[in-house]
């Protein structure tokens, strides 16, 4: 019971301080600029697409990609990038084509650059 709370507690204070932070950084920190804005935007997407391929790897393992492929779960990685590697393996289920097509048609080749590697520490 005491995570549901704190879970609660925590998208609260999303809700609370992602409107507060918006207006300090973009408005008052500096001088107001429509690339801080889109690079804002930016940083917020790939942070949730990142946290999305970590909460959800269950579930995108099961209905997105062929047994053996390459896996979604990796934390500094976001969703399109586990799914540019299984396009390019040919891994990627019905599903998961279509979700990469979706992709594309909203900015071309979408997942296929954003592959990203990591080196092994």
């Amino acid at each position: 019971m005491i995570n549901l709370i704190l879970a609660l507690v925590a998208i609260l204070l999303f809700i609370v301080l992602e409107p507060v932070s918006f207006v300090y950084v973009n408005f008052f920190k500096e001088r107001f600029h429509w690339r801080r804005l889109s690079g804002y935007w930016r940083s917020f997407a790939v942070a949730v697409d990142r946290f999305g391929n970590y909460q959800y790897r269950s579930l995108f393992n099961r209905f997105l990609i062929l047994e053996g492929a390459y896996q979604f779960g990796d934390f500094r990685e976001t969703i399109s990038s586990a799914l540019g590697k299984n396009e390019r393996d040919g891994t990627l289920t019905k599903t998961g084509r279509l979700l990469v097509k979706i992709l594309n048609k909203i900015d071309p080749d979408h997942c296929r650059k954003s592959i990203n590697n990591f080196e092994i520490s």
